[in-house]
């Protein structure tokens, strides 16, 4: 039995097989997820199109194409590639295991399918995944970005604040936004960005070899705004569904995405709204993005 219980979510299962798509739908929908469905990796782009799950449970081989090369898609989007993909397989040889991770797969459970052990796996998974979107909502909401270099220098992860803005600042050049970020790695850095700059600071190695640096904008309406999203003092959920709206996502995005009703997504607004002092989603979007009109 799982160790502890899942949080409901939204499941995507990938499978050509209809009798697993019944099996893993009934057993997921007893434990309130909500469950997404696809029978080949055309329909689970579609899927994703429609609405972002917190797993996927993909086969490894479908006719067509592969689970592999889905999954490389997936991880190759920016909507997508937080969400973590659990591969389900009968393929146990060493190289399908290894090519499962290197696509970017967490996990993978052989066929057939013991319940117990998925359930676990997933929930493990879905609440690793939700901890560092949280993690990563809160920094991009306080008006920072973040970047983590390894121990070569190379770029490992982003934060999606630091790659809107290194995207604005260098284009489609990552050689010339690395080497940038490698100039501040002792010593802070700035770049021009729109009518301020963009500024770089290490805070230290966060692994061995691996140095953690924080972005943010050179202006003070930047300042101004993070100041009062520091006054308002969010809470984490109330963090990340401000993080999804300043993203330019719906209501109903912003449900399906954290596993809640639209409902609730309203009430978690309106406290927003209040704390903030604003009455619209776009002023409380403007706060965020560091650019509020006086």
């Amino acid at each position: 039995m799982p160790t502890f219980t899942p949080h409901a979510g939204v499941v995507l299962v990938v499978d050509d097989a209809v009798e697993t798509l019944g099996f893993l739908c009934d057993a997921l929908s007893q434990q309130d997820y909500t469950v997404l469905v696809a029978r080949n990796a055309a329909e689970a782009l579609e899927r994703l199109e429609i609405a972002t799950p917190d797993a996927v449970l993909l086969d490894c081989v479908m006719p067509g194409e592969s689970g592999f090369s889905l999954c490389r898609k997936i991880k190759a989007h920016p909507a997508w590639a937080h969400v973590p993909v659990i591969f389900m397989t009968g393929l146990s040889e060493t190289d399908h295991i290894v090519e499962g991770f290197a696509c970017g797969g967490v996990d993978y459970v052989v066929k057939p399918l013991k319940l117990p052990e998925v359930l676990a796996r997933l929930a493990r998974h879905m609440h690793n995944a939700h901890v560092g979107r949280m993690a990563q909502a809160a920094v991009d909401v306080a008006g920072m970005g973040v970047v983590v270099l390894d121990r070569q220098g190379r770029l490992a992860w982003r934060s999606p604040q630091a790659a809107l803005w290194l995207e604005q600042a260098f284009g489609a050049s990552a050689a010339a936004a690395t080497a940038w970020l490698q100039s501040a790695w002792e010593t802070a850095a700035q770049h021009p960005l729109g009518s301020g700059s963009l500024l770089a600071q290490s805070v230290g190695e966060v692994g061995i070899g691996e140095r953690m640096l924080v972005l943010r904008l050179g202006h003070e309406g930047l300042r101004a705004s993070t100041q009062r999203l520091q006054d308002a003092a969010l809470t984490p959920r109330e963090t990340e569904v401000l993080g999804w709206l300043a993203k330019g996502k719906t209501n109903r995005d912003i449900a399906q995405i954290l596993g809640m009703s639209p409902r609730t997504v309203n009430k978690h607004l309106e406290h927003v709204f209040e704390k903030l002092g604003v009455e619209t989603r776009a002023a409380a979007a403007a706060i965020v993005s560091g650019s509020l009109a006086a």
